[in-house]
């Protein structure tokens, strides 16, 4: 018997959760139920284990072997369409067993939820997914043969949800998917605790920790990186590096967006330390711009005194692709057609008595109106940029 997502429709209304750090459903649902097996991997720490992928023959069987050979197992982290009725109850049964708890970071479909309400204790975040639907055969053709629903409904109310739930859920069609926000999984007590991103270890690679996958994770979380993967592969290929690290470390999804942005803002100021008088002339003004708009003293100070030039494209909206992600983009594909620049503008302490927003704003306007390349390149990078060499300052006396 299977219990997997049918409505391949449904994923685009599903969006994504964690930010920029979670998948699309869309590109996970399946109507069949031989798919690669699912990814059980042991978490850091030997405290969790991560469950990744479709509930096919043998899930459960892994799962026991993993938990039996580490008995300091508390939590078992679920990303999940669903799959074998069989192995989502099996999978249930162990964590019951063991009186672990589960967590769902981002999905956790059909008969996946029947291994997550076994937990003693059962985590989502604010944008986590639980999905609800009738259990099926499949027949011929793709056709989705309906099937007596009374041992789901029998475990769902053991597990404690309220019978009303239950039967919302089970009465939804097989090709369809219920998914209730948050307060209604609380209030049916499917959930017992919405957590933060920064309260358990990141998931976000629990289906591919390879190099790759977290290259692909950190270009979810800042796009604007992509322009670095071909002109200059070790920048992008570093920070996955040192993410991929951080999330084997166990630190937190929060920890981990932190992480990249903090090396994607300086890989974009240590590009644009070698931009020509022009080039620096347009991202001044893109700075002055995105103070202006940035609507508070902290997020101005960010861009203006700290350099954080992301924060920066991204207080600016898009307005016909000329928002200040698209203004960026097209800067620093100027910058990175050159050579690199031959120092770091690693970022300066503050001053002992740092300027407010309107002072940084009227530095730069100054420096702008002006024309004043060094104090242009020191008001938006930093004083280090007076060591850059003339060879990495082109166009420029």
């Amino acid at each position: 018997m299977l219990a997997c997502l049918g409505l391949a429709g449904m994923a685009g209304a599903l969006t994504p959760a964690f930010g920029g750090l979670s998948r699309s459903l869309e590109a996970v649902l399946d109507t069949t139920p031989d798919g690669p097996p699912a990814r059980v991997t042991l978490g850091p720490g030997r405290r969790d284990v991560r469950l990744w992928g479709d509930l096919n023959d043998g899930t459960a069987a892994r799962l026991r072997q993993l938990l039996d050979a580490n008995p300091g197992v508390t939590r078992l982290h679920l990303t999940s369409d669903g799959g074998l009725v069989d192995e989502g109850v099996a999978i249930g049964e162990l964590v019951a067993e063991r009186g672990l708890s589960t967590y769902v970071p981002d999905y956790c479909v059909s008969a996946c939820t029947l291994a997550f309400v076994r937990g003693r204790e059962r985590l989502i975040v604010a944008d986590s997914r639980l999905g609800f639907h009738a259990p099926y055969e499949p027949g011929l053709f793709g056709q989705m043969i309906p099937v007596d629903a009374s041992d789901e409904r029998g475990r769902y109310l053991a597990a404690g949800l309220e019978p009303a739930f239950v039967d919302h859920a089970l009465a939804t069609p097989s090709r369809d998917v219920w998914i209730p926000d948050p307060a209604r999984l609380r209030a049916a007590g499917v959930v017992t605790r919405v957590v933060g991103p920064g309260d358990l270890p990141d998931s976000t690679l629990d289906d591919d920790d390879s190099l790759s996958g977290a290259r692909s994770a950190v270009l979810r979380a800042v796009d604007l990186l992509a322009a670095f993967a071909e002109s200059r592969p070790g920048v992008l290929d570093g920070i996955a590096a040192r993410y991929r690290e951080a999330y084997r470390q166990g630190r937190s999804e929060s920890d981990g967006l932190d992480l990249i942005r903090a090396e994607a803002v300086d890989a974009l100021r240590t590009a644009f330390a070698g931009a020509d008088g022009a080039t620096l002339a347009a991202l001044g003004r893109l700075v002055l711009d995105a103070m202006a708009a940035s609507g508070s003293e902290q997020t101005c100070r960010s861009i203006g005194r700290d350099g954080d030039l992301l924060a920066a494209a991204e207080t600016l909206p898009g307005r016909r692709g000329a928002g200040g992600v698209a203004r960026l983009r097209a800067l620093l594909g100027r910058v990175l057609a050159g050579p690199a620049p031959v120092v770091s503008t690693a970022a300066q302490p503050a001053p002992a008595h740092p300027l407010g927003c309107a002072d940084l704003r009227r530095r730069l306007a100054e420096a702008l109106a002006r024309g004043d390349a060094l104090r242009l390149r020191e008001a938006l990078l930093g004083r280090s940029a007076r060591r850059l060499e003339a060879s990495a300052l082109p166009g420029e006396p």
